[in-house]
């Protein structure tokens, strides 16, 4: 029951700092919530919890952009795709079997393209204001338009994948020590 609670509070304390992060750091794109359902996915056994963790932090930080004024925090059916995406890459992330360096900085920058891939193209789908036109053009477009994005988005998903996953293997590794004494 104590490594539940502590778990709990450990999971806790992420989604509020990356709910806070989301909004502090808003609009440069450098959100640790990619690497938190990458993280999730991996590493949660509770498969429930796992796609908790990334969309919970996307709705509290949602919640706290439309209730400050900050951005519309909710804004249509492109934000519900975001959700989608988010709980996709949790997916995703399932078949990551083997965690090392190697394939953590893989899936990272795997999940930043998917992620960028499907939100622009939701952009496209979804979009109330015809921005874009319903053409192969506006497609291209509105893919054009997203990728000033990608590098905070990368870089964001390889510093928080970096920081959950190395003191998750740290957390273990003095746990297993421990344990061994």
């Amino acid at each position: 029951m104590k490594k539940l609670t502590s778990f709990l509070g450990i999971a806790l304390v992420l989604i509020v700092a990356a709910a806070a992060l989301r909004l502090w750091i808003y609009p440069a794109n450098f959100s640790p919530v990619i690497a938190m359902a990458l993280f999730g996915g991996a590493v949660i056994k509770d498969k429930k919890l796992a796609f908790l963790f990334p969309l919970l932090a996307m709705f509290i930080s949602d919640a706290a952009m439309e209730y400050s004024g900050i951005a519309n925090g909710f804004w249509g059916w492109g934000q519900l795709a975001g959700y989608g995406i988010l709980a996709f890459i949790t997916l995703f992330a399932f078949n990551l079997k083997r965690i090392n360096v190697k394939n953590v900085f893989i899936y990272a920058v795997s999940a930043t393209l998917i992620f960028y891939v499907l939100s622009n193209a939701s952009v496209w789908i979804f979009d109330s204001h015809q921005m874009y036109a319903r053409s192969w053009q506006g497609f291209v477009s509105c893919m054009a338009a997203g990728i000033p994005f990608i590098k905070h988005t990368l870089i964001a998903t390889l510093v928080f994948s970096g920081v959950l996953f190395g003191g998750y293997a740290l957390l273990t590794q003095k746990a297993t020590s421990a344990a061994s004494v």
